[in-house]
């Protein structure tokens, strides 16, 4: 941890909430545990020990149901210090759902009824402004909503230009961080890419904080934000789906600090552990130049590989004509993997009769260690080769290689 750096101001980032009509949901306590924590980092601070803002980025009700609503207000209001605390959200597709009837003002009513805010808003605290903008339905921005960013960016420039402008917003940016091949949108690229300082926060995809490829630098700053309630990725070659294995177990927020010159550090936590992930703090040292950004895609040009250690331990399951592959999890000196690809050729004739791609379990923050993945295979005997991929398509070194008598 830099020693050096003292917040001038501090705010929690949440979306993708999905709390449900049931006030037992697991999503409430999840979102209790979190600003509780959030607090206790504050406090824990010799510097500077407030938590100045909370911003939920869109989705924080699954139905726009008034009952929804009402359940977050009660997690909200036993849970924030609103003397210290400000509190902001934007609505998105799930809040816009709005009981039968699809009526966007229902869900703006709501917003108002419960947390005294308006769906979009630029506001200054501690001299670093913040814009939050609500989406219309399905996720996609009007005139209006354009119109709006647009002059609360320039007003921000205005004021400093050397200061980063933290922007919020439900989808992410198109072609930004992981996560917005499927589920991003572009109707705000236009006019964010002429803000370099931007340091925008978006969610929708569920996809994991901890993948280093949910921050992203190019014209602007993006981060995603992750979830508290499921896991989905976006890559689409697994053979399970978008969704991987425990998916319920995904309960991630960002804790984000600037200090008076502008630098950022983004920290990425996991509430069901109560730890920050491994992966880091990511520190953006001057968010208005982007001559200094580092989370770029050179980092595809990542030279590091991952490998299997000798002799990896192997375990093969029989059960009910379904064979499962356990093995020892590739390392890398300093990422997670990200995924495995299994090939089983026929011994007879080396054809292949299987090929299939699955995630190495990375977004936990225990992450498992072994992989495994599933496979049915008629009478024979094969070859089965594994190998490994990094976050940059990055692939290993080495290669499991074994027999498989079926």
């Amino acid at each position: 941890m830099d020693n050096t750096f003292t917040p001038a101001v501090r705010f929690a980032v949440l979306s993708d909430i999905h709390i449900k009509d049931d006030p037992e949901c697991r999503e409430m306590k999840r979102l209790d545990e979190g600003l509780r924590y959030a607090y206790r980092y504050a406090r824990s601070s010799k510097t500077y020990n407030k938590l100045d803002a909370a911003f939920f980025v869109g989705d924080f009700t699954n139905s726009g149901h008034d009952k929804e609503f009402e359940n977050i207000a009660s997690v909200l209001n036993r849970s924030i210090n609103f003397d210290e605390t400000k509190l902001y959200l934007s609505l998105a597709s799930h809040d816009r759902h709005c009981d039968d009837d699809g009526s966007e003002e229902n869900s703006d009513n709501y917003l108002m009824k419960y947390f005294g805010v308006e769906p979009d808003i630029h506001t200054v605290i501690n001299g670093f402004h913040f814009i939050s903008v609500s989406c219309d339905n399905h996720c996609r921005f009007s005139d209006d909503r354009k119109a709006f960013a647009e002059k609360a960016l320039k007003e921000s420039r205005d004021d400093d230009p050397k200061k980063p402008i933290f922007f919020f917003q439900h989808p992410h940016i198109n072609g930004t961080v992981y996560g917005s091949v499927l589920w991003g949108d572009d109707d705000l690229y236009p006019i964010l890419e002429n803000y370099p300082q931007v340091v925008d926060f978006s969610g929708h995809s569920h996809a994991p904080i901890n993948d280093p490829r949910s921050i992203h630098q190019k014209h602007f700053t993006s981060h995603g934000t992750g979830s508290l309630s499921y896991f989905e990725l976006d890559e689409f070659d697994k053979y399970y789906g978008t969704i991987p294995p425990d998916r319920e177990k995904c309960a991630q927020f960002l804790i984000v600090e600037a200090d008076k010159n502008g630098k950022t550090v983004i920290k990425p936590f996991d509430i069901l552990t109560q730890n920050f992930f491994t992966c880091g703090d990511r520190v953006i040292e001057t968010p208005w130049d982007p001559d200094s950004f580092t989370y770029t895609d050179e980092r595809y040009h990542n030279p590091e590989r991952p490998h299997f250690k000798e002799n990896t331990a192997i375990n093969i399951k029989r059960s009910g004509g379904k064979i499962t592959i356990e093995f020892e999890q590739a390392v890398s000196e300093t990422e997670r993997v990200n995924s495995y690809t299994m090939t089983v050729r026929r011994k007879s004739d080396s054809v292949i009769v299987k090929r299939i791609s699955f995630w190495s379990g990375y977004y936990l923050y225990n992450m498992p260690p072994l992989a495994s993945a599933e496979i049915e295979l008629e009478q024979g005997e094969y070859n089965v080769e594994i190998e490994a991929e990094g976050f940059w398509h990055n692939k290993s070194d080495n290669r499991l290689r074994f027999t498989l008598n079926v």
